[in-house]
């Protein structure tokens, strides 16, 4: 049976630390992942995690959909040559036309940027409408893997989608994201997966932000709460899929 990988998506180097030592084999790093889905982390937030464990670095710089200008594309290529020269094993990246596709312009580009490190499409792919169609694209443009729950809400719940991705995938890694924790992910077991992916977080009071100065005797808002890493979560996940052999 092929190795099935664990990656843990972080926000820091505590989360890096914490997947290294349950044994996860990269993390997948990135900044408000809470907040906005996630968004590109600073260099040395890049530098700091790439010393602990092989680290992806999701590179989008903004909020919202994926369908990206010119501008966009560009700043975002200069983000990947950054965060690669900062130690990035991989990058993480996603463009979408108004179509429903994926963007193989943006991608193209995005994917030279990266200069032979592993590109992962992100959940972007959730988004077209042919998604067997889009793994072709990725297979042209020489993409390692794609990130995806089949298109569904969670996917553990989508071991039929996720199957009939790696049948099709035609060399490109499928990695199933979205919802994955340890106590659904042995509902996608043995269907051929490269990867599981999963935040494996929790949120923690670390006092109230704004605005207008909050006073500190007011009840602490939800936005106010900081995602970290939860250690239990990342090695209970690890040893789930270790277990599949």
């Amino acid at each position: 049976m092929v190795l099935v990988r664990v990656e843990i998506a972080v926000q820091d180097p505590v989360g890096a630390r914490i997947a290294a030592d349950a044994g996860a084999d990269r993390v997948e790093l990135c900044a408000a992942l809470a907040a906005t889905g996630g968004l590109t982390p600073s260099l040395s937030v890049v530098s700091a995690c790439a010393r602990v464990i092989e680290s992806h670095v999701l590179v989008r710089l903004r909020p919202g959909g994926f369908v990206y200008s010119e501008e966009e594309i560009s700043l975002m290529c200069a983000d990947i040559r950054s965060v690669v020269a900062a130690g990035a094993a991989g990058v993480v990246v996603g463009a979408a036309t108004r179509d429903g596709k994926l963007d193989e312009v943006a991608l193209a580009q995005l994917i030279d940027a990266a200069h032979g490190v592993d590109v992962t499409v992100h959940r972007v792919f959730d988004t077209v409408e042919d998604q067997f169609f889009a793994l072709d694209t990725c297979a042209r443009l020489g993409v390692r893997r794609v990130l995806t729950s089949a298109g569904g809400a969670c996917a553990a719940d989508e071991a039929a989608g996720l199957t009939a991705l790696v049948r099709h995938a035609s060399g490109v890694e499928i990695m199933a994201g979205g919802g994955v924790n340890p106590h659904n992910v042995d509902h996608v077991k043995g269907i051929g997966l490269a990867a599981v992916h999963g935040s494996c977080s929790t949120f923690i009071d670390c006092g109230p932000t704004g605005p207008g100065g909050k006073s500190r005797d007011q009840a602490v808002n939800t936005a106010d709460a900081v995602q970290i890493t939860h250690p239990g979560a990342v090695a209970a996940l690890v040893a789930k899929v270790r277990a599949w052999g």
